[in-house]
């Protein structure tokens, strides 16, 4: 669990610039996401890194198509 954790946290790094603090709380979120996501179950390092960084992003707001400007037209 720990290395897709790593992964998460190293993509997620690369796509925002963001403080140490910050990136230390999005961490800690991630951490216990991905934590109850193992314990139910899902073992597939692949998907937890893909739920994670999904996670992530829907906590800043960066999957938002409104926020990222598509109107729908």
């Amino acid at each position: 669990m720990q290395p897709a954790i790593d992964r998460i946290m190293m993509t997620y790094d690369l796509l925002l610039n963001r403080s140490a603090a910050a990136s230390a709380e999005a961490r800690v979120k991630v951490t216990e996401y991905v934590t109850t996501l193992f314990e139910a179950g899902e073992k597939d390092m692949h998907r937890l890194t893909v739920c994670g960084l999904t996670y992530l992003r829907e906590l800043d707001g960066s999957s938002d198509p409104v926020k990222a400007g598509f109107t729908g037209l």
